[in-house]
């Protein structure tokens, strides 16, 4: 997955987050849920399965290879070994 479609989906989600549509809405679900609250529950589960499947689908490989072999990256992208 690119930046740009990790982006866009997140600015999705920033968008969905402002529900002004349900905002002078009194339905209930199941008799006492109000519906703002079921949209907001359903969008916390979306933005976690998203952001599960943006660092398991994006997390740098190289992270995880030096933190196994005792070493750790500087800004100047030379190794240096942890202390």
């Amino acid at each position: 997955m690119n930046r740009a479609a990790v982006w866009c989906v997140l600015l999705v989600l920033v968008a969905l987050h402002h529900d002004f549509w349900f905002w002078d809405d009194p339905s209930l679900v199941a008799g006492w849920l109000p519906i703002g609250l079921v949209w907001h529950l359903g969008l916390s589960i979306a933005a976690v399965a998203f952001w599960a499947f943006v660092v398991k689908a994006a997390w740098p490989r190289s992270l995880e290879t030096t933190a196994a072999a005792g070493t750790a990256a500087t800004a100047d992208g030379e190794s240096e070994v942890a202390q």
